[in-house]
């Protein structure tokens, strides 16, 4: 594929990595934990200027983002990678995750680092929570990036219908203790079915081992379905909100999710978008094509009409 990228043997992290150390692979990256929210996030940081957060989806760490990082900072950002709550090595707190509890922890993040204003992107999941995080704190996002999903409330339940072909993993993550207790032990087998999908193929051992480490953790598999709990909630909650004037970029893969649900999603949401289709690229978006997407990311947020 295209500026495809992929983890070396070497890159594996086999343990939970320790505070301010250097992200191997990555120089100029750090490890970091933050209190904020009252949750303990993990977050990758690197680079320096304006600041553009980039939100994983599931069943994906900040890793998801990891070849796309350096590109983005050598383009003249700080880039923010965090582990969402409930994922990676952040904390897994009890109880269900809105998309609105989501993108709080995110916003406390940004200001823990000392911003008051950030570009946005997020992927699967993490589409849904920068989305919230956009409409609770609009006046202080100057870019939002959409990708590789669909928004709660605007055409995510149609995906969610499974008697009108709508896919079932849905259903069967929000009810969370059921799905905890059949895929425990059978981690590796069950996210396998996903990567496969998601990646065509091109995920490597050492990025599935990495993964599959965080998803092994307790409660890791737990949090991951915590972020399906609430979405018909988050659904609710998005429709009341006033509509986006920010500017909104829309990308899916060219072998990713079909592209016009999250289009015609975005178009309803917000008032300015524009779209694109990411050249090789599969669900992984962050991985696939990193130059491609890190150019065009680039010139998004620098301020382009494109």
């Amino acid at each position: 594929m295209p500026g495809q990228a992929r983890f070396s043997q070497e890159e594996d992290v086999v343990t939970t990595p320790p505070p301010d150390s250097p992200v191997t692979g990555l120089p100029g990256f750090t490890h970091r934990y933050a209190e904020v929210n009252g949750v303990r996030l993990h977050h990758v940081v690197g680079g320096s200027g304006p600041a553009v957060l980039l939100a994983h989806g599931w069943p994906f760490t900040w890793t998801e983002w990891r070849p796309t990082m350096p590109l983005l900072a050598d383009a003249g950002f700080t880039v923010i990678a965090p582990d969402l709550r409930g994922s990676g090595d952040s904390a897994k707190p009890a109880g269900r995750y809105t998309k609105r509890d989501e993108a709080e922890d995110l916003h406390h993040l940004v200001r823990h680092l000392g911003f008051t204003e950030v570009d946005l992107v997020g992927a699967d999941i993490g589409t849904m929570v920068v989305h919230a995080y956009a409409t609770a704190y609009p006046d202080e996002v100057r870019r939002l990036g959409l990708t590789e999903s669909a928004l709660p409330g605007f055409g995510l339940e149609r995906l969610m219908d499974v008697s009108a072909g709508g896919s079932w993993h849905f259903g069967f993550h929000a009810q969370v203790d059921l799905a905890e207790l059949l895929t425990a032990g059978r981690e590796a087998a069950y996210l396998d079915r996903f990567w496969s999908v998601m990646t065509a193929g091109t995920l490597s051992p050492a990025h599935r081992e990495e993964l599959l480490r965080t998803y092994r953790a307790p409660g890791g598999m737990r949090g991951g379905f915590e972020h399906y709990a609430t979405l018909l909630d988050d659904g609710r909650a998005a429709r009341a909100a006033a509509r986006l004037e920010m500017p909104v970029l829309v990308l899916n893969g060219e072998h990713g999710l079909p592209q016009q649900v999250l289009l015609d999603g975005a178009r309803e949401a917000a008032t300015d978008v524009r779209a694109d289709i990411v050249p090789g690229s599969t669900h992984a978006i962050g991985t696939d094509n990193p130059t491609w997407l890190a150019d065009r990311l680039a010139t998004f947020f620098h301020g382009s009409t494109a």
